[in-house]
């Protein structure tokens, strides 16, 4: 296996090579467009992603490639931990999507923004590229208010201070909650990471990253991993586990002050409300960073 880095802003994990529809060309091209993909998708496009798509990656993000087949990469991503593989959470992506991993640095910086431009020089010209929110790089210098971070295949650039933080700054409840809430009323993604779509355990996972926590990338995994609380224990900033008699969790969400923050399910928007009845009764953990 060889180690490498997502060298697109946003990489969509697929099932399997032939698991991309006509309609998901934008997200799969060698220069995808995931913004316009996503726009493109009515509900039930979305639904149809249920079974093909299982994650993204973000830009510079690295991944272990295991095989490579007709222009796709096998790969597991070690950000997103995940009980399918002890390595990281597997699928595959176009091989067109990755490159040389980034130069390391001490201070690793992190989007908190929903998107940022990427630059070639501070404060000049058009962004070289458009980051998503959890996009994590690493620090090489600031100046004048920028910082320049390394990118894949060798490159750099530049991006503003004001669209970054430290993921070894400590964090808050309410830092989880205020960052989340950037997202209200974004539409729902399976497999969504990103600004452009979040899945519910997508937006829990993303969202622990630009805080510097990596936690597993699946709702029944953060479940297993995390230190479990009583849930009439339960804060704000602590997460709500959701799952039927019998079965594993399928549902995870952020514990708000009216009741929970959570990117629902296919055809809903991330919404921050009182658990509606339907939800109370599956309500069978919680648990706490």
């Amino acid at each position: 296996m060889k180690l490498v880095a997502a060298k697109v802003p946003i990489s969509t994990v697929w099932t399997e090579p032939d698991a991309p529809r006509e309609i998901d060309a934008p997200a799969t091209a060698a220069q995808p467009d995931v913004a316009a993909w996503a726009k493109s998708m009515d509900r039930e496009s979305r639904l149809g992603l249920h079974g093909r798509t299982l994650s993204q990656l973000l830009f510079a993000e690295p991944v272990l490639v295991r095989t490579e087949r007709d222009g796709w990469s096998e790969i597991v991503a070690p950000w997103q931990p995940s009980s399918k593989d002890e390595l990281g959470y597997p699928g595959w992506v176009p091989s067109s999507h990755l490159g040389e991993l980034p130069s390391s640095a001490t201070d690793p910086v992190a989007v908190t923004v929903p998107t940022a431009p990427l630059l070639a020089e501070p404060a000049v010209g058009a962004p070289v590229m458009t980051l998503s929110f959890g996009t994590v790089l690493a620090s090489v210098e600031q100046a004048g208010g920028y910082t320049r971070v390394a990118t894949p295949d060798g490159g750099s650039g530049w991006l503003a201070n004001d669209v970054l933080r430290s993921v070894a700054e400590p964090s808050t409840a309410e830092d989880r909650l205020r960052l989340g809430g950037q997202f209200l009323g974004l539409e729902y993604l399976w497999g969504g990471t990103s600004a452009y779509g979040l899945d519910c355990s997508g937006l829990t996972h993303t969202v622990s990253r630009v805080l510097g926590l990596r936690i597993p990338r699946d709702a029944h995994d953060q479940a297993d991993t995390l230190e479990n609380v009583p849930i009439d224990d339960a804060q704000p900033g602590d997460l709500y586990f959701f799952a039927r008699p019998g079965q594993v969790v399928h549902h995870v969400g952020f514990v708000s002050p009216t009741g929970m923050l959570h990117a629902s399910e296919t055809g809903k928007r991330l919404e921050d409300e009182p658990l509606p009845d339907e939800r109370r009764t599956t309500l069978v953990a919680a648990a706490r960073f």
